[in-house]
């Protein structure tokens, strides 16, 4: 499945006891479909002490958020939006982009690829 969501957007939490928050993804863990989120959805470790690696204490960070509970802000309207691609042929290349669903702007390029002829024989 093409990632909607990467590392460096801007979302909005949608479910959850965090729910209106913004923030940035940090960390996209596509192999469990979660995103972490800077600032949001903090959470408290306590961990022992390990001589010589690390000192103990009570650690807070950011805990994934599962990536259907977080939408994409268009960075072009600035409102949360549905995320969709788009296939533009330009000369012999072929372009993929992501694009907001609201305003239709392309948001930014995927891939490009080189469309090579085929040789008959």
């Amino acid at each position: 499945m093409a990632a909607k969501i990467k590392k460096g957007d801007t979302v909005v939490v949608l479910r959850g006891k965090e729910k209106g928050k913004t923030g940035e993804v940090i960390k996209v863990l596509r192999e469990k479909n979660r995103v972490v989120v800077k600032d949001v959805n903090l959470v408290k470790k306590h961990l022992k002490e390990i001589p010589n690696v690390r000192e103990g204490g009570i650690y807070e960070f950011e805990a994934p958020i599962h990536i259907s509970n977080v939408m994409l802000i268009c960075p072009k309207c600035g409102k949360p939006t549905r995320v969709g691609f788009r296939i533009v042929q330009e000369g012999d290349t072929l372009r993929k982009y992501r694009y907001c669903k609201k305003c239709n702007e392309n948001i930014d390029l995927v891939a490009e690829k080189v469309k090579k002829e085929r040789v008959k024989r």
